[in-house]
């Protein structure tokens, strides 16, 4: 079994799929590794660090892809629909190809892989099981963004997090809510409470409130019916119009408290929803800061911009309220995000390659839910069922 790592190519993207200390272990496996010459340069892992762990080096892209049976990848084409569509040119059928997929925004970048006769494994459709912990990839990536999240805000607040007691008086404390106690949530409230902030945190789902009390936040409670807000991989549901219009008219009074805001509610295949107005925006001190990690989805603020900073009030675009939406923000951590991500993929490795071969073994959960293409066509249930193609049972597939 040969796996071949190549230069991510979507623009700013910094991570690698695989580092060295990831070819050690396959290695360690029986599973070669070849490896596009500079591929980790961006996240801090030169074309040296690679050999030393036994990788092969190849000199581009397409011989990668001639030599290996599976390509690790941290966008596929299907995440990378642009800059990655000429990979579709050098896919060989029965290739294997494993990255985040992004497979419920769009069916057609799903198709054209699909029609290239790969077999591809679709890392972010990971079950939240026990059994697949070490290899959710989602999970390890939202905590970086949840960690960074908080550095943003932070520095772009003109005021302290910390109450500071000094001999010119005492400083108080920053309060900061988190909307959505998710991984990446969880992890902006602990940063954030350990740079000295009041953390308050809300999710419609009421299972996370202990969680998010136990890294030090308060809770806020809203009287809303939040029975179904849950799906059974753990994630948030979708909710109406009117759901999100009563939960924004309750919470306007935290939302207006706050020093900062850190949203981080998605919800898979849909378009954010927008929890907070230009209106709740209007009523929050000046200097305030939001930090909106939905942006690539749209936005939890109305007045969210995808990778800009937009000041709303103040003068000439000062002293208003600062908000900032950025997106593929792990990627701005290239080296812990790599290492995180190719543990994730090594796990997985060697969770679906035995005797030098990729199973596709149904009864399997965790392939059943990560396999995304197989025999030319898509054959993940759910995504057929979402991207709306036949509803009819796939074979060899689940979800």
């Amino acid at each position: 079994m040969l796996a071949g790592v190549v230069t991510e190519t979507f623009p700013g993207e910094r991570r690698v799929a695989l580092v060295p200390a990831g070819v050690k272990a396959l290695k360690a496996k029986g599973i070669e590794v070849v490896v596009e010459k500079g591929a980790g340069l961006r996240a801090g892992f030169d074309d040296e660090s690679y050999a030393k762990e036994g990788a092969r080096l190849a000199t581009d892209r397409a011989a990668v892809f001639a030599e290996s049976q599976v390509i690790c990848q941290l966008r596929t084409l299907g995440a990378n629909p642009r800059a990655g569509r000429g990979d579709a040119e050098l896919m060989r059928p029965g290739q294997t190809i494993i990255g985040f997929c992004e497979p419920l925004t769009s069916a057609e970048p799903i198709e054209l892989m699909a029609s290239r006769g790969v077999r591809t494994f679709a890392v972010e459709l990971m079950p939240r099981t026990t059994r697949a912990q070490s290899m959710d990839a989602l999970s390890s990536q939202a905590m970086i963004a949840g960690y960074k999240a908080a550095l943003l805000a932070a520095a772009t607040l003109p005021r302290m997090f910390p109450m500071m007691m000094t001999a010119a008086g005492t400083v108080p404390a920053a309060h900061v809510l988190v909307i959505g106690a998710g991984v990446a949530g969880l992890q902006a409230i602990a940063t954030c409470k350990r740079l000295g902030a009041v953390v308050s945190a809300y999710d419609i789902r009421p299972a996370v409130r202990e969680e998010a009390e136990s890294v030090g936040a308060r809770f806020l409670q809203l009287d809303l019916p939040t029975t179904n807000a849950e799906d059974r991989g753990g994630y948030a549901r979708a909710m109406d119009d009117s759901f999100y219009r009563a939960q924004r008219e309750l919470m306007t009074g935290a939302v207006a408290k706050a020093d900062v805001v850190i949203t981080t509610a998605v919800v898979p295949g849909k378009k954010a929803p927008v929890l907070i107005s230009a209106d709740m925006v209007s009523r929050m001190p000046r200097g305030a800061v939001i930090v909106d990690l939905a942006a690539e989805r749209g936005g939890n603020c109305e007045l969210t911009r995808a990778d800009e900073t937009v000041v709303a009030g103040g003068e000439g675009g000062e002293g208003g309220v600062t908000i900032l939406g950025p997106t593929n923000i792990a990627a701005s951590v290239p080296d812990h995000a790599s290492r995180l991500y190719s543990r994730n993929l090594v796990a997985f490795l060697l969770h679906i390659v035995k005797d030098g071969a990729v199973r596709t073994d149904p009864s399997d959960e965790i392939i059943q839910s990560t396999l995304l293409t197989d025999g030319g066509r898509i054959v993940q249930r759910r995504v057929r069922e979402i991207l709306g193609l036949d509803r009819g049972p796939a074979e060899g597939s689940g979800g």
